[in-house]
């Protein structure tokens, strides 16, 4: 049953078992939908929100951190601040640039062009070899979801949209949120400029960041400790369309702190 209009529903679905190199990720989502009570069918505008870590345990995004020999600087900065030099040293591999590097936090832009604490790399929820594993960003996080939406939709014929999603940090805000890495079958922002608001008043800045609120609940859903990995969320209805991440991303011209 279509959910009525103004109300938003978030379910955790049920466990996906330890993801690892290989693993198809869009079939065991399919697997834990029909697991999950109340998921099926799935609805048109429905998202399934993916959280990087999986993602990037399937593609092979992970560093064995036995076999990373750390440079003077990497063990430097480590030692400083207490840190393992040889994440430190993944940090500074997957780094185009630095950006900040300070009280124990290197801020860098990524080649998928975030700009993030520690490029993204996380020694968290791993599995088995926890303490010598870390994750790396997805090569492409928007293909990442155009291949969980493309075996989602093929095997249950809904049009869906899919987020992969991570835990970002904010400036000049503590705390961390979930953001959309990757998107497939939706826009990751919805661009409101030239729209008449409530009052009929012209909106000229307003662009909703679509793709990150949807991140942003699914992870009050999922939690950082419960092993749920995926979310749907039903009644948010996305703007539909051929979108990618890089939409949020502001380019170096209009970047105010550069």
């Amino acid at each position: 049953m279509p959910t009525e209009p103004g109300r938003v529903e978030i379910t955790a679905l049920a466990g996906l078992p330890e993801v690892r190199l290989g693993d198809d990720v869009g079939a065991m989502v399919g697997d834990a939908l029909e697991a999950t009570p109340g998921a099926l069918p799935l609805e048109e505008g429905d998202v399934l929100v993916v959280t990087q870590k999986i993602v990037s345990k399937a593609e092979g995004a992970v560093v064995d951190l036995r076999t990373v020999n750390p440079s003077q600087e990497a063990v430097e900065w480590s030692t400083k601040w207490d840190r393992d030099p040889r994440q430190i040293q993944v940090v500074m591999d997957q780094a185009v640039r630095i950006v900040r590097q300070a009280y124990g936090v290197l801020i860098v832009e990524t080649p998928q062009g975030f700009v993030c604490a520690n490029a993204g790399v996380d020694a968290s929820n791993v599995g088995p070899e926890s303490g010598d594993l870390v994750t790396l960003l997805p090569v492409d996080p928007d293909a990442s979801a155009r291949r969980i939406r493309d075996a989602l939709v093929a095997r249950f014929g809904a049009d869906i949209a899919v987020v992969v999603s991570d835990s970002f940090g904010r400036p000049w805000r503590w705390g961390i949120t979930d953001v959309a890495l990757g998107v497939a079958g939706m826009l990751a922002n919805e661009d409101l400029r030239g729209e008449p608001d409530a009052d009929g008043r012209v909106m000229r800045t307003t662009i909703r960041a679509v793709a990150d609120e949807l991140a942003s609940a699914a992870e009050l859903a999922l939690g950082k400790t419960a092993g749920r990995p995926v979310a749907l969320i039903r009644g948010a209805n996305p703007p539909r369309g051929e979108g990618t991440v890089r939409e949020t991303l502001i380019p170096a011209e209009n970047d105010l702190f550069r």
